[in-house]
């Protein structure tokens, strides 16, 4: 276990004593979050495999092909290089992929969406700072890689290189932050980002997708979000549906959704809306979710090798 992982662990641990006076989300006999009366509609979680590759360690990020079936990618924490990782449902490897042009200093999301021309993007978070020392941050902008059957035996040894990273830099605008939650607009192009806060609701910040490397956005805080645990901003991860009408986030207990009012003009407003708890499995440290191919599916892992691959359905699916 890395120094990293120890001190994400402890942080888990105050938690959950956090989490003893919460009324919305409690702990019972099993090791992860009892959900309240709701539960968003899902139905219970079920771990559907474990993920094989002993390559993929801290799985921190979770983003689910709207081009290719049955083709789940992720990525390491900070610690690892600069490699994105393709799985099936199975939890089998499709594949070691390696961007050419930039690092992993700490890498905490991965998001994709499909575009109006077809094309699949995938974008890579480069926006952990658990010490808060970085004034800039940076997200990667890559096309999809076509897994192949052939490309199931790379490895970090010898990956399969990427087209080169496009490269989006910005900077918060109220200061510096920790984040781990990267989502973009599937209608729109626009990447949110939300802040993990141990004290207080989550930050949520806007930026537009103009991929300009010698250039630093500002990105504006456009919400706050408080989710129905304690403590309240500790967002891990998150995803927007392929409809772009759903959002989904997680913290180290549960999955909380919002849904887009369906009077509103713009995904923005949806950050107004009351998250929902659901239960989201046996997540040991969990910082990954992702919904599937439509927004009736969701998948999520956690940190360590041979994870489980958690699936939840809706209760209509």
């Amino acid at each position: 276990m890395t120094i990293r992982t120890i001190t994400k662990f402890a942080c888990f641990v105050i938690s959950l004593l956090f989490c003893e006076t919460c009324t919305n989300v409690s702990f019972g006999g099993s090791d992860h979050a009892q959900i309240g009366p709701h539960n968003a509609g899902f139905k219970k979680a079920e771990i559907i495999a474990r993920i094989s590759s002993k390559e993929i360690n801290e799985s921190s990020g979770l983003a689910v092909s709207k081009c290719q079936q049955d083709l789940i990618w992720t990525h390491n924490d900070s610690g690892d290089g600069p490699f994105i990782y393709a799985i099936n449902s199975n939890g089998e490897s499709l594949g070691t992929f390696r961007l050419p042009n930039v690092n992993n200093v700490d890498w905490e999301d991965i998001a994709t969406i499909k575009t109006n021309s077809g094309e699949c993007l995938l974008y890579i978070g480069e926006i952990g700072d658990n010490e808060r020392k970085r004034d800039i941050h940076a997200i990667y902008r890559i096309k999809e890689p076509i897994v192949a059957d052939e490309v199931s035996v790379s490895s970090r040894k010898d990956p399969v290189i990427t087209s080169a990273a496009e490269i989006l830099r910005f900077s918060y605008s109220d200061g510096r932050h920790n984040s781990e939650a990267l989502m973009v607009d599937p209608l729109g192009g626009d990447i949110y980002v939300v802040t993990k806060e141990f004290a207080g609701p989550a930050s949520v910040f806007r930026i537009a997708p103009k991929f300009a490397p010698d250039e630093v956005q500002t990105a504006p805080k456009i919400a706050r979000i408080s989710l129905p645990a304690t403590p309240n901003g500790l967002v891990t991860g998150g995803d927007i549906s392929p409809d772009g009408k759903h959002i989904v986030l997680c913290d180290y207990f549960a999955g909380y959704e919002l849904l887009l009012s369906p009077t509103a003009n713009d995904l923005s407003s949806i950050w107004d809306q009351k998250p929902e708890a659901f239960d989201l499995g046996p997540r040991e440290i969990g910082e990954a979710v992702a919904f599937g191919q439509d927004a009736e599916t969701l998948y999520a892992t956690t940190e360590r090798l041979n994870a489980p691959l958690i699936r939840v359905l809706r209760e209509n699916k």
